[in-house]
């Protein structure tokens, strides 16, 4: 299989393809009343860092962890982290075992890019247990961006990767009593279960990130979330830093999130502030929008300084963290507002 570069050499397409808490000491605690973030006393540069989303983020972070530590490239890190929970039957909104779609068909989405910008992505594709592995292939053998469908399915399929039924006994049951009813009214986040997002800092003080997920439960047959689409899900600048999103995808969609909240790393704020004023942004442009009653978001930020941060609109939302000063541990985000308010 020729390399990106030489692929892009072949083809007419040409260059298609170029596309909670603070980490510091002295943050509070979750607390509605604790509004400000308390800045390192120096930037000191810690690296390396990696930042993921949920519980399940935990046991990605430490495989991801080993494989940086044994040398490997940081999307190959995250390619493995990320394998983690899609291939557990037991994360219902990730990969295999994912709650289906109204329609019963389980349908991933996932997303993965560099430092250098380089970026791959698939959307409702159906039949393959690692998307992050297929988005991947995309970034590296493609000149394109994203796949979608039938056409992603094909490409996966070519570069040797298996089509398997993905729908476990467990979601299936789910899914037949939710027929019983078919109410489509997503609760987010509830129970943490969700996209899993991460961010990595290396060695090298490069920034990469992915994001993969098996999207909203008994949504709409081909419905796409904000996971596959970079600048929504997950967006990086390795000159300033990287930040990527969960909860209801299309409230991060109509705010393009994650880039919104590089951006403003980009003008100096810091993590923590970044991701607060975007999930601000976007509960003053849904507080009176039909979604607000089961609306959450959360984001997740790294800057190149290794500082971190996570912020959601409502409580329960956790991220788990690693680096070589606390080893591998949990987090809990700071929140706008309690479910029951």
């Amino acid at each position: 299989m020729s390399n990106r570069r030489d692929f892009i050499k072949k083809t007419t397409l040409g260059t298609l393809a170029i596309s909670s808490v603070f980490g510091v000491s002295g943050f509070a605690a979750n607390s509605e009343n604790e509004e400000t973030a308390v800045e390192p006393k120096e930037k000191k540069q810690q690296k390396p860092i990696i930042i993921s989303t949920w519980n399940h983020g935990l046991p990605a972070n430490k495989e991801s962890w080993k494989n940086l530590k044994e040398g490997k490239s940081a999307l190959d890190a995250i390619e493995a982290g990320m394998k983690i929970p899609e291939a557990d039957p037991t994360v219902r909104s990730v990969g295999y075992g994912g709650y289906p779609d109204r329609e019963g068909k389980v349908t991933l989405d996932a997303c993965i890019m560099d430092h250098n910008s380089n970026c791959g992505s698939v959307c409702f594709l159906q039949g393959i247990k690692h998307p992050i592995s297929v988005a991947k292939r995309v970034l590296q053998n493609t000149p394109h961006v994203m796949l979608a469908g039938q056409g992603a399915l094909q490409f996966a399929l070519s570069e040797g990767f298996k089509e398997e039924n993905l729908l476990t006994p467990e979601s299936e049951r789910d899914w037949k009593k939710w027929l019983e009813d078919s109410k489509y009214k997503p609760v987010i986040n509830i129970e943490n279960h969700d996209t899993i997002s991460m961010l990595m800092l290396d060695q090298d003080g490069n920034l990469s990130g992915g994001c993969t997920t098996s999207g909203a439960a008994w949504k709409m047959h081909g419905r796409v979330g904000d996971s596959p689409i970079i600048g929504a899900g997950l967006f990086l600048d390795n000159e300033v830093g990287a930040a990527a999103a969960t909860g209801l995808g299309e409230a991060v969609i109509r705010t393009a999130g994650s880039a919104m909240v590089v951006e403003l790393m980009r003008q100096g704020k810091s993590p923590y502030d970044a991701c607060k004023e975007i999930t601000e942004r976007i509960y003053n442009k849904h507080k009176n929008h039909k979604d607000m009653e089961y609306l959450q978001v959360g984001f997740i930020a790294l800057n190149k300084n290794g500082e971190y941060a996570g912020y959601s609109l409502r409580s329960g939302f956790n991220y788990a963290v690693s680096d070589d000063v606390k080893g591998h541990r949990m987090e809990d985000a700071k929140f706008k507002m309690s479910w029951d308010k």
